[in-house]
């Protein structure tokens, strides 16, 4: 079962403009979220100013990130999970 994403398309506009450095996919928890409904999943294209101001939405319990990826010239470089040592 898919979740619905709002926000921008994976080919939106913003993806491809100079400034954008960050593509952001995050549960909104929050009805004073900045982005969003409060129980939507929301996929945004930001800069690096944008992402500060995200991870400082997260850490005020606004929203939860669940997906990132550095955008280099248009390309989705998605954040590995770290792994677990045995």
């Amino acid at each position: 079962m898919s979740t619905m994403v709002y926000g921008h398309d994976l080919l939106a506009l913003e993806r491809f403009m100079d400034d954008t450095r960050h593509m952001i996919e995050f549960d909104v928890l929050s009805w004073e979220s900045p982005v969003g409904d409060k129980g939507n999943r929301e996929r945004i294209f930001l800069s690096d100013t944008g992402y500060e101001r995200a991870l400082a939405s997260q850490s005020c319990g606004e929203i939860k990130i669940r997906k990132h990826a550095k955008v280099i010239e248009g390309h989705l470089l998605y954040d590995r999970k770290k792994e677990h040592s045995r």
